[in-house]
């Protein structure tokens, strides 16, 4: 038995040894197969890296700390210059300005001492850019994306634009100016920067084929133009971005002001109706470059709104009258509102026709198949019935006069507004109360075979106004929202105000970006240059009248971000209007007897 033990035992060793040895060969396998595939890889990321390296002819990547200039030099290679230093992520703006010379590279942070590099080869005198494209905030590739605003991006050929922007007295924000010295006409002074390209500086300067290829700079346009041998060509040109808001003056009224409706007449200039509470009539105003000034006072009984519109060469004004009549002071279930006309002959809105309405917040003037159309917005009638008719008129040649065309079920109607998209015709509707709660579905309506049809429902909170408007091919839609209220619990006045965006695949609005709004009653939409505006009248938060109205600006993809804040007291309604190349803002004041203009001053 022991034997037996003993070469069982020998043989056991033997077969374990073995078992080791061939342990020891899988594991030195494995390694080796392992060690060739993270050298694979690493080549193929190499490889990989040089391919995209070598794709780029010119870039400046942008670190926490460093600042990185990258160009493909000689044979292909793409090389790296570093700026040390440039500390640029603190959440400050900065200007920098990169120039590049054949010897040397420089960089000017905030018109600081310029940081140079002086490279062991000069750099290529031309580059091929060809089919190139020109990557803004990042390299093509959705990695390593840019975070952050960039203000001004400005390539300048042949020119050193350091000594266009420094020195500044704002370094920080500096942007391409204009030296004064450049205004003088036939001045062609041009400042080489080690290149052969060559910009003239002038007012005029002609395109053809002796000059093909050359730029011209335009200081009195701000423009970079390239002649293509028989057009100049634009590459660069100026566009007026807003700086700071300036009160230029204040108005005083004969009372509180519900609405402001800006217009132009022919042959006498831009005028400002508005809609005064008190019984004693509303003004209209003429502009001229001081400001507005009293031009006629017209009856009213509690104006609510006014509209102007126009039929052919004849110019309308309506108004919302809320009071009935001068024989009816106290609130009643009828109110007669007015259409006036412009008469040439007296240079003096006189009265046309009226229209029964109940306590109308607003009334929407519109043309389909060239058909004019009134919409009145009816709010209530007597003090509790909400959910009433809101009408359309329809002008008839005729009888010279409007007609109903067609009746609306709305809860509270504060605004109609009427937009065109393609083909289409809407018209959407602002329902603010329904007798018991603020919270109801604002309607939008579609033109179909002669009359609106319900196209969409949009849930809003005593909604108060709509704004649509348009920034390239994307439609929008702003409501204003006033405050929550339900049944007899307190009121909420801090709420989000939405802006929706035409879905056009799935032909639906969807939201797009909320604001946080204070009982807004009005948003006013409006561009200066390439830049576009909204400006939202906030009146009330639950303790004052006096807030900050607050104007946004669009930013792309974060949307419209506030800019400036406004003192206002009890806004009831913004408006703007341009006059001789100027850019301003009006607003009306439904809690003091008194209207601001404000200038919007660009640079």
């Amino acid at each position: 038995m022991g034997p037996k033990r003993v070469k069982k035992k020998r043989v056991g060793t033997k077969e374990e040894k073995n078992n080791e040895e061939d342990i020891l060969e899988r594991t030195a396998e494995s390694s080796h197969s392992e060690e060739e595939q993270r050298g694979e890889r690493e080549k193929k990321r190499r490889v990989k890296s040089e391919q995209e390296r070598g794709r780029i002819l010119l870039g400046l990547r942008f670190s926490k700390k460093r600042l990185h200039f990258l160009f493909r030099g000689h044979g292909g290679v793409v090389e790296r210059w570093m700026f040390r230093g440039a500390g640029l992520a603190d959440n400050h703006w900065h200007t920098l300005v990169l120039g590049v010379g054949s010897h040397h590279v420089r960089l000017t942070v905030d018109c600081s001492k310029a940081q140079e590099i002086i490279p062991s080869r000069p750099f290529p005198s031309d580059l091929n850019i060809q089919g190139s494209k020109f990557n803004v905030g990042s390299r093509g590739r959705w990695k390593g994306l840019y975070s952050g605003l960039l203000r001004q991006l400005v390539l300048v050929p042949g020119v050193d634009a350091t000594h266009q922007i420094c020195p500044s007295l704002n370094p920080q924000l500096a942007v391409l100016s204009v030296p004064p010295l450049l205004f003088r006409e036939g001045h062609d002074h041009v400042t080489s920067y080690e290149t052969n390209e060559r910009v003239s500086v002038g007012l005029e300067r002609s395109c053809s084929e002796l000059v093909q290829g050359q730029m011209w700079f335009n200081p009195l346009r701000k423009g970079l133009y390239l002649c293509d041998g028989t057009v100049w060509v634009t590459v660069l040109e100026d566009h007026k971005r807003l700086d700071y808001v300036l009160e230029h003056q204040v108005l005083t009224t004969s009372s509180e002001t519900q609405d402001v409706e800006v217009f132009q007449i022919a042959g006498i200039g831009l005028m400002a109706a508005m809609a005064h509470r008190s019984a004693s009539g509303s003004a209209v105003y003429l502009w001229s470059n001081t400001g507005f000034r009293l031009y006629q006072n017209i009856s009213t009984y509690g104006a609510l709104a006014w509209r102007h519109f126009s039929m052919g060469k004849k110019s309308f004004l309506v108004v919302s009258n809320s009071v009935g009549g001068p024989e009816k002071r106290k609130r009643s279930e009828t109110d007669i509102s007015v259409i006036y006309k412009w008469s040439k002959r007296r240079k003096r809105f006189v009265r046309f026709q009226t229209l029964q309405t109940h306590c109308a917040r607003d009334w929407e003037a519109f043309i389909i198949d060239q058909q004019t159309y009134l919409a009145v917005a009816n709010h209530r009638q007597g003090d509790d019935n909400h959910t009433i008719d809101s009408v359309i008129y329809k002008w008839n040649k005729l009888t010279q006069s409007f007609e109903v065309h067609q009746m609306l079920l709305t809860s509270g109607a504060y605004d109609w507004e009427f937009f065109t998209v393609g083909p289409y015709h809407f018209l959407v509707v602002a329902n603010a109360f329904d007798g018991v709660t603020t919270s109801l579905d604002s309607v939008i309506y579609v033109w179909v075979s002669g009359s609106f049809q319900v196209f969409q429902t949009i849930k809003t909170f005593c909604a108060t106004d709509w704004e649509m408007f348009q920034i390239g091919n994307r439609v929008f839609l702003v409501v204003a929202n006033g405050h929550r209220l339900n049944g007899n619990g307190p009121s909420q006045y801090a709420i989000n105000s939405t802006i929706y965006e035409l879905d056009m695949n799935a032909q639906v609005f969807v939201r797009f970006q909320d604001i946080v709004t204070y009982s807004a009653v009005d948003w006013e939409f409006f561009s200066l240059g390439e830049e576009y505006f909204l400006i939202v009248a906030n009146s009330f938060n639950g303790e004052t009248y006096s807030l900050n109205s607050i104007l946004y600006r669009w930013q792309g993809y974060e949307g419209f971000v506030p800019v400036h804040w406004l003192p206002t007291i009890g806004c009831s309604d913004w408006e703007f209007f341009s006059s001789k190349g100027e850019s301003y803002l009006i607003y009306s004041s439904a809690k003091a007897p008194l209207s601001k203009v404000f200038k919007l001053k660009t640079h």
